[in-house]
């Protein structure tokens, strides 16, 4: 999370893995098998972070920009709504990732382009690249990991998910409208001091052609990965041949090349994600897993998902979302509910919002908006937290608890 210097997070977790298997506290067979169950998520997380950035080439973000500086007018409440839209399923569709590096600058070019202020609008990217991914197993790495452990398909993941998410965008929206009502409701000529600072030269939202061939390509990655459990194919190659289609006009333009893809796929954080896994390991099988796993229940009851919501919340502030999620499913075993399983992913998927540390896009968050000449404030991220958090997880939680008692999951 700190990184100095810039090093990537595999400059630690990669020499830290490789001690625990020469000191013997994961053995190499261990070792060698967590990173055979991580190897499709990971390959299927390396190509959807190309399908994003191949996405931003062809000015889809760009595009939407344009499209949301039109649509809302000099309405700071019309934008937010818009922004509430858009980051949602950017968030669901191009994981949260795409939400956080590429959505976020345009809301911001897009809210002083329209003369509104920004806060509340770059609040939502933040908030809703965790709350909102939730729906596919595409729209984060927690998704894709707790989607092999559950047993669903691509479409019941999806429909046992939609009314969780809907309720947490829902709830997360209501929020906001109050939280930030001083600012939704401010003069377009009383702008807060941050509009004022030295920000780094972007191009404001224009007038932009729709990138047809890009939303066709999208579009039809989306409905493979909904055929591609019933195919008996796995999602990751549906990615890599939207990915190879979104690629082709780049490449013959020469605007993209190999090395900028290879760089697009971050191969160090690929890397970053097997060493942390075998990390999870060595600690959930010396103590940690086996006091979590005493805590938590059994049955996907009302209670008991509360209960799994809850704790996968409080480790994912502890000690991040993602391995969170490891020491989660290692402590509620490979024969677990698929019910509890995804209340977890409520828990490591919303409960990050509480704090900065609770998931790396929130982090990463903060350095998009420091670039830009902006610094969130501690005390009014945490309050928002506070705010929409423990809401939102029970809101999901009765969601998630009503699908699983109809059968969906």
């Amino acid at each position: 999370m700190v990184q100095p210097r810039g090093l990537p997070e595999a400059t630690l977790a990669v020499p830290v893995a490789a001690i625990l298997v020469a000191c013997g506290v994961v053995s190499p067979g261990a070792a060698l098998e967590q990173m055979k169950l991580l190897g499709p998520t990971v390959g299927f997380l390396a190509a959807i972070l190309v399908l994003a950035h191949l996405a931003d080439e062809e000015g889809v973000f760009r595009w939407l920009g344009a499209a949301l500086a039109r649509a809302s007018g000099d309405s700071s409440r019309r934008l937010l709504a818009l922004v509430f839209v858009s980051a949602s399923v950017t968030t669901a569709v191009l994981s949260l990732d795409a939400t956080v590096v590429l959505l976020t600058p345009v809301v911001l070019a897009t809210a002083r382009l329209v003369h509104v202020r920004a806060r509340p609008h770059v609040y939502a990217c933040a908030h809703l690249s965790n709350s909102a991914s939730t729906l596919l197993p595409v729209s984060n790495l927690t998704n894709l990991l707790a989607f092999s452990a559950s047993g669903l398909t691509f479409v019941s993941f999806a429909a046992v998910m939609a009314l969780p998410w809907l309720v947490v965008v829902g709830l997360e929206y209501a929020v906001f409208r109050i939280f930030f009502r001083k600012d939704l409701g401010a003069n377009r000529d009383s702008e807060p001091a941050e509009s004022d600072t030295d920000v780094a030269e972007r191009e404001a939202p224009t007038e932009q052609a729709t990138p047809v061939y890009a939303f066709v390509v999208l579009g039809l990655t989306l409905v493979g990965f909904g055929v591609s459990g019933f195919a008996g194919v796995e999602p990751v190659w549906v990615a890599v041949v939207g990915a190879v289609a979104l690629a082709a006009p780049g490449l013959r333009r020469g605007s993209v090349t190999v090395p900028t893809i290879v760089r697009a796929a971050s191969p160090l954080f690929c890397l970053f994600v097997f060493a942390l896994g075998v990390v999870v390991a060595g600690v959930s099988e010396h103590g940690l897993g086996h006091a979590v796993a005493r805590v938590l229940p059994d049955a996907p009851t009302l209670v008991g998902l509360l209960v799994v919501a809850a704790v996968s919340a409080v480790l994912a502030n502890v000690v991040n979302n993602l391995p969170a999620t490891l020491l989660m499913l290692a402590a509620l075993g490979s024969g677990a509910p698929a019910g509890l399983i995804l209340a977890m992913l409520v828990g490591v998927n919303i409960g990050p919002n509480l704090t900065y540390v609770g998931s790396l896009a929130t982090l990463l968050w903060r350095r998009v908006l420091s670039g830009a000449g902006i610094t969130p404030r501690l005390g009014e991220f945490t309050l928002l937290g506070l705010a929409t958090v423990p809401l939102c997880i029970v809101g999901a939680v009765g969601a998630l608890w009503l699908g699983v008692t109809l059968g969906l999951a």
